[in-house]
Order: structure tokens, then C-alpha cells, then sequence
């Protein structure tokens, strides 16, 4: 009887430990997603494969050659910035796993310019004589309130 166990347990090790490096083995590149998939000159694209358990490289004209990383979820990411002097119009990407040595390509667009800009953000403050313009205006703001304030008082003041 524990023969008998002992060949049951060591067949279904047998069974996991070969079908081990068909589940760790990949079909290569697949469901490519860019975001944004039209990216201005100079600009990064966020690139996410399933396929490559093992990570890779993203090739193209538009961009450096990028190295995909795995992430926890199993999928790759690579992040790709943007030639500046790309040409605008429409690129190939080519996605290859590093276990694989199958291709994977997608579309993508380059747009014209480096986006618009977000200004300063308040990173500088006023200069002096911003300030003294203000000071002026609020100065002047006060004391035409305190006269608009005494005429009604004298105002008042007749009228009882």
C-alpha cells in the first residue's frame, strides 16, 4: 500500500516538475499597449506587453532601444522618451522577449512640437515693484473705505 502512495506521489512530481519550464516558457509578445499612443518630439510613451515573463527590448526609429522590466503582475513595462528631432508622423515599435525569439509590432504617432507649457507654477514670487503696487492698492482701497465710513457717520449724526 505505501508503494503504491509512493509511486502516485512521485509520478505527480514527476508531471509538475516537466510541465515546470512549459508554464515559465512564454508565446511571446502580446497585447501591446501604449499610452499615449500620439506623443509629441521629446515627450516619454509608457509601452505594457503580456507575454514576456522574462522582460526584453522595445526597438524603434522614434526612440533609444528600451528595455522592458516585469513587473509584479507579470506583465512588461518599458518607458521610451522620445527623440526631440523625430520626425512627426507614424512609427512602427518592435516589441522582443528576451526567452523568445519572436517580434511583436505596434503603431504609433509623433506629433509636432513638445506640448504646451504649464507655466512657472508660482515658482517665483512677486519683484519689488509688484509689491509696492499692491501695498499702493490696498493703501488706497483703506482709506477710501475709512472716508466712506466718516461721511455716513457725519451723515448720521445730522440727521438725529
Amino acid at each position: 500500500m505505501r508503494s503504491r502512495a509512493f509511486a502516485v506521489a512521485a509520478a505527480a512530481c514527476a508531471a509538475v516538475g516537466l510541465a515546470a519550464p512549459l508554464a515559465v516558457a512564454t508565446n511571446g509578445p502580446t497585447n501591446i499597449r501604449l499610452n499615449p499612443s500620439s506623443v509629441h518630439q521629446g515627450s516619454t510613451m509608457t509601452i505594457k506587453v503580456d507575454g514576456c515573463g522574462h522582460g526584453g527590448t522595445v526597438t524603434s526609429n522614434a526612440f533609444p532601444k528600451t528595455h522592458l522590466s516585469v513587473n509584479a503582475d507579470g506583465h512588461s513595462t518599458a518607458v521610451a522618451r522620445i527623440h526631440n528631432h523625430a520626425t512627426p508622423g507614424r512609427y512602427n515599435l518592435a516589441v522582443k522577449c528576451s526567452d523568445n525569439s519572436m517580434v511583436a509590432t505596434e503603431r504609433f504617432t509623433v506629433l509636432a512640437g513638445r506640448g504646451t507649457s504649464g507655466g512657472l507654477g508660482g515658482s517665483f514670487g512677486p519683484s519689488s515693484t509688484e509689491m509696492a503696487v499692491g501695498g499702493g492698492l490696498v493703501a488706497t482701497a483703506a482709506l477710501g473705505g475709512a472716508v466712506f465710513i466718516a461721511r455716513r457717520r457725519r451723515m448720521d449724526s445730522v440727521r438725529a
